[in-house]
């Protein structure tokens, strides 16, 4: 099973750009990129928190497990 990021999506759907983003969520714009193409290997629970804070939405909008072919 993979974890896959859809951090893109809900952005797009906020009307919000990463630079927004990562300044309102108080990380560098290169993690939000790191984050959006699935580059990195995990994330703090305190970031992810308060991304859902900012976009209003749950972990599981931003993260979906997906079976490996």
């Amino acid at each position: 099973m993979e974890i896959v990021v859809r951090l893109d999506v809900m952005l797009a759907l906020r009307k919000m750009r990463s630079r927004e983003l990562a300044e309102r969520v108080g990380i560098t714009e290169q993690n939000i990129s790191l984050l959006k193409s699935g580059k990195v290997k995990g994330i703090r629970f305190e970031t992810l928190a308060r991304i859902c804070e900012v976009l209003d939405c749950q972990p599981g909008d931003l993260l979906e497990a997906v079976p490996t072919p």
